[in-house]
């Protein structure tokens, strides 16, 4: 797949520039309080995570731990909007959108429950599991600045069904369900807020005065939330008590540490790695389909630079390109909405103000941009694929919509004082629950799709030899335990890979038959990206 500029009938419109290219306009302003409020949400909960699981006390939360992050923050999206504003000078363009940037929601918990909670379990020291996350951390940027010389030729040869679909079923699990479930626990302020976030993006009905349809939610949802008694004004006291200016500062001792005690962590650091920079690769092809299309390569060795700095400055949380580039280019974002977003957090993050904003903002007025970004991206992984093909976008999907699933059995069982293995397989089949499955199907979710997606498309396609060579590629990774296996090591599931195998058997069988060599026409006529 070709990461150069062709126009097709199924590109959107061009925007041409009229004389140089604007700073700011009007839609970044729209899109700069969206993608802010979602990156506000993202860092309250990581400072949630890090002070109630890990027990890292508040002071270093907010005093190094967000500092970190605010660099992090800034350089990446100042790295990003001049990326946004080389390509539009180079396609002569003046709508070109930047790629949002921010801490990863699914990063998050993965570094806080699979990284460091375990550590802090062994050794009942929040500082060791600290320096453990930010050895994960310097090591996902490493293995991401490695794979931004293999990603482009992945992307090139993976069909964009199968990326979108993944990045959809990251969207649809990761991203939309958590919100979607906090907002109905407080409905009263979440479906007010949701309905001027859908009426403000999705149509073209536009707000007196101009005023940005992001702002308006969050006040008219914190205004809600505050006359209805959902939160407490006596925490927002206790909450100004605790604001720990930052100024951010080396920590490559507390990184050292943690690097002299790697080994156990390279099981999940080399598949999450991975997962980092394909789950980047689906981003790019999203921005691509939505009429921006970057330099992978740039991206990546950017997003690993980011995970680096950010662990050396003391922040185990990695940020990345985030997914929902086509929500803030239908919003009218440009070049400059994520640096300004970036901006605003990171001094945010200095200021040692996030316990305030928690205090003072409900969660229910908050999160339903995140829903918001759920749904388009979801639907967007139909639209920019020919109709064919939506067949291996469901496919795509299902690994996360498992892992997701898996994981809410797990925390369950957990805050039950129990486990899938006390509670033994028997006990869960027999009530329906086909747990082992799940967790085989969702570990290594991200490349589990691509694979997926990219042996459903080619069978669609009767392109046979093909999808016997993705199933085969799928082969390698589940023998070595990238896929369908808790760690990486040798055999790691032999019978998944068997049956990977066998998918490739009789894809080859197939393609001896007569029906076989009649070609499929692929109708590129019905892609509906960048509407």
């Amino acid at each position: 797949m070709s990461t150069d500029v062709t126009e097709t009938p199924s590109d959107p419109p061009r925007a041409k520039p009229s004389g140089s290219i604007p700073w700011w306009t009007r839609g970044d302003t729209n899109a700069f309080f969206g993608l802010g409020f979602n990156i506000l949400v993202n860092v309250l909960t990581l400072t949630g995570l890090m002070i109630g699981v890990v027990k890292v006390p508040a002071t270093d939360v907010l005093g190094t731990v967000l500092p970190a992050l605010g660099v992090a923050l800034v350089l990446g999206n100042v790295y990003y909007t001049f990326l946004a504003r080389r390509l539009a000078r180079r396609d002569d363009r003046s709508d070109v959108t930047a790629l949002p940037y921010g801490p990863s929601m699914p990063h998050m918990f993965i570094v806080v429950f699979v990284v460091m909670l375990p550590v802090y379990l062994n050794t009942k020291d929040a500082m060791q599991a600290w320096q453990a996350g930010l050895a994960w951390a310097f090591m996902i940027g490493v293995i991401v600045m490695i794979g931004a010389f293999v990603g482009p030729y992945v992307r090139k040869l993976t069909p964009r069904a199968a990326m979108l679909g993944t990045l959809a079923g990251i969207s649809l699990t990761f991203i939309s369900m958590r919100p979607a479930a906090q907002m109905w626990e407080a409905a009263w302020i979440g479906l007010p807020v949701l309905a001027i976030i859908l009426i403000g993006f999705f149509t073209d009905v536009r707000l007196p005065f101009g005023i940005p349809v992001g702002l308006a939610a969050l006040l008219i949802g914190t205004a809600i939330g505050w006359i209805g008694g959902y939160m407490s004004a006596p925490d927002v006291g206790k909450a100004f008590s605790d604001i720990a200016i930052g100024v951010p500062d080396l920590r490559v001792g507390m990184l050292l540490s943690g690097l002299s005690h790697l080994a156990p962590l390279l099981g999940t650091a080399i598949p999450l790695g991975v997962y980092n920079f394909t789950e980047a690769m689906s981003n790019v092809e999203s921005a691509a389909a939505a009429g921006d299309d970057y330099n992978l390569r740039s991206v990546l060795l950017a997003d690993g630079a980011g995970a680096c700095i950010g662990s050396a400055f003391g922040s185990p949380f990695p940020p990345a390109v985030y997914i929902g580039h086509p929500g803030w280019k239908d919003a009218g974002g440009r070049a400059s909405y994520s640096l300004a977003s970036g901006v605003v957090i990171g001094i945010l993050c200095f200021l040692g103000l996030f316990g305030v904003l928690d205090a003072l903002l409900p969660v229910p007025a908050i999160v339903p941009i995140l829903l918001y970004i759920g749904l388009l991206i979801g639907a967007q992984a139909f639209q920019a694929v020919p109709r064919l093909h939506a067949v291996a976008v469901v496919a795509a999907i299902l690994p996360n919509l498992a892992q997701w699933a898996s994981g809410l059995i797990d925390n369950a069982l957990n805050a039950a004082g129990t486990s899938a293995t006390k509670v033994g397989m028997d006990a869960l089949n027999g009530a329906g629950v086909v747990y082992h499955g799940l967790q085989t199907l969702g570990e290594g979710a991200v490349l589990v799709g691509l694979i997926l997606g990219t042996m459903v498309t080619f069978v669609l396609e009767k392109q046979f030899m093909y999808a016997a060579i993705a199933s085969a590629v799928g082969a390698v990774l589940a023998f070595i335990g990238l896929i369908h296996a808790p760690q990486v090591q040798w055999a790691a599931n032999p019978g998944v890979a068997l049956g990977y195998l066998f998918f490739g058997v009789v894809c080859v069988l197939y393609s001896f038959l007569p029906g076989a060599k009649e070609p499929v026409v692929v109708d590129e006529s019905d892609i509906v990206a960048g509407h």
